[in-house]
């Protein structure tokens, strides 16, 4: 074998390689960007009631949204995307609640994660969503609540404290239950 030969195998084989890896790692994760879990069961974690973390962000309908004004209310805040098939499932559910909600103290947070921006928007269309939601651009509200896969929920209660977190996509009766038991505090 020539020199030359020996050059392009040598570059060959570990391009090869990493074209394998890639492939397989695709295909070990159902292509989800990092490796990200699609919650099917609804599961509820156990959490130690603190202070929810703070989080400013852009809404997809224009203007900001703080959490810390929000305060006075109990929040749901709901980790999503659009390719994500359970958070489709739930969409309905969650804009029929949240209607039911309306002029109440409660407020839903819809946080896009991992996601295409115009793929969202077309999402929020297609579900009709009418509650506040926007783009964590950089990952960092997901990272800062533990956000392990989606959709994920987290209750936040009227003084602030984050006090519950469901995982799975969430049935009406489940979230009408969880959002009157924070009421009632």
């Amino acid at each position: 074998m020539t020199k030359r030969g020996l050059i392009v195998l040598g570059g060959g084989v570990p391009l090869l390689a990493l074209i394998a890896l890639l492939a397989w790692a695709s295909i070990s994760t159902g292509g989800n960007p990092g490796g990200l879990v699609t919650n099917s069961d609804l599961l509820e974690f156990d959490i130690d009631p603190e202070a929810a973390r703070e989080f400013e962000f852009e809404l997809f309908e224009g203007g900001t949204l703080k959490l810390s004004d929000l305060r006075g209310k109990v929040v749901m805040v709901d980790f999503w995307a659009s390719w994500c098939p359970p958070c489709r499932v739930e969409a309905p559910a969650l804009a029929r609640v949240y209607a039911e909600y309306r002029g109440q103290p409660v407020e839903f947070v819809g946080v896009d994660v991992w996601d295409n921006v115009g793929d969202a928007e077309v999402f929020l269309q297609q579900e009709g969503q009418v509650y506040p939601a926007g783009y964590d651009a950089d990952g960092s509200i997901a990272i800062n609540y533990g956000v392990r896969g989606i959709p994920e929920k987290y209750f936040i209660d009227g003084d602030g404290v984050l006090v519950k977190k469901l995982s799975g996509p969430l049935t009406e009766a489940t979230l009408r239950e969880t959002i009157n038991e924070l009421l009632a505090r």
